[in-house]
């Protein structure tokens, strides 16, 4: 019992907010399984974080994870949707693809997903499935830290060492914009 506290502690830290259900008994699984099966996305993203830990009731499988994922992201669920970036970004149950990464995290971080803009930021950064733009990678990591993700803070100081200040500002317009229409 002390371990599987801890596991939803830790699972509580990471912002992991649903992480009650792992508490939860056959019948919670068997009443999980079902609303998955009927489409309820916040059901879907319940069920993939537990094949994806091998928790309460399943054995871990990165493949059924990434299904179960994929089906909540497809209906607009930011949290799924940012999973499939990192599914996609390290291959974990699909096959590795930086381009379909970024398409996912940029759903996520256009819902206004902080930890998604943050990767996304990184993804420009380093051109992977993305040209290599640090502009777009400022606006993307200010905009993260602008909605507390602390570790956007730093990659802002460091980026923008490598900045001219007219990119600064440029990348500050484009951040303020993002935040205006959203």
């Amino acid at each position: 019992m002390k371990t599987k506290i801890f596991l939803i502690a830790i699972l509580l830290a990471l912002g992991l907010g649903a992480a009650y259900y792992m508490l939860e008994d056959k019948t919670g699984l068997n009443n999980l399984l079902e609303r998955a099966e009927q489409g309820d996305a916040l059901a879907q993203w319940q069920l993939a974080n537990r094949y994806s830990l091998g928790l309460e009731g399943v054995s871990q499988s990165d493949q059924e994870a990434f299904q179960w994922y994929r089906l909540a992201a497809n209906q607009g669920l930011a949290r799924a949707q940012l999973k499939l970036g990192l599914a996609y970004g390290q291959g974990k149950g699909v096959l590795q693809d930086d381009q379909e990464s970024v398409r996912w995290y940029r759903l996520a971080a256009d819902q206004g997903n902080a930890n998604a803009q943050y990767n996304l930021a990184i993804m420009y950064a380093k051109g992977q499935g993305v040209e290599k733009d640090y502009v777009r990678a400022y606006m993307w990591s200010y905009t993260s830290n602008s909605l507390g993700f602390e570790t956007a803070a730093k990659f802002v100081r460091g980026i923008g060492n490598a900045m001219t200040p007219a990119q600064i500002a440029e990348a500050q317009k484009l951040a303020q914009e993002w935040t205006a229409s959203h």
